[in-house]
């Protein structure tokens, strides 16, 4: 007798598993990937395409020209991202759209930081605060 329960419980289980894996496979044939009636089981997914990155030389001193710069970069179209680092003097940043670097140095120049590839007018780079000169001229 209790072998026969057995028997019975794992049909009635097996029968269950295979009812509700068709009833899944129902939703998922209908555009439903999950109908709520079942976990969701998660999926691979693409991975999102990465923004390329690339990197110039911007001097600065302090905080104020990490801001400065880091929002000038930002202000160039097609750039999404900008870290200015001032230890090393160099902007690290991320663009969506092919951006033309010279560009990039004449908007960092025009807030009074020279580049690797342009430098700012004297006029600019002399409005700037005392903390911020960098030149050792």
């Amino acid at each position: 007798m209790k072998n026969l329960l057995k028997i019975s419980l794992v049909i009635i289980t097996l029968s269950t598993i295979v009812s509700l894996k068709a009833q899944a496979q129902s939703c998922c044939a209908k555009g439903k990937p999950s109908c709520g009636k079942m976990k969701e089981t998660s999926t691979k997914e693409a991975p999102a395409a990465v923004a390329p990155n690339d990197s110039l030389k911007v001097f600065g001193a302090c905080g104020m020209c990490k801001a400065r710069i880091e929002k000038a970069a930002l202000s160039v179209k097609g750039v999404k991202d900008a870290q200015w680092n001032a230890e090393l003097n160099m902007l690290t940043y991320t663009f969506s759209d092919k951006i033309n670097k010279e560009d990039l140095s004449k908007a960092l120049t025009k807030v009074g930081h020279d580049t690797e590839l342009g430098k700012a007018s004297d006029k600019v780079y002399d409005a700037l605060p005392g903390c911020c000169k960098y030149r050792k001229d």
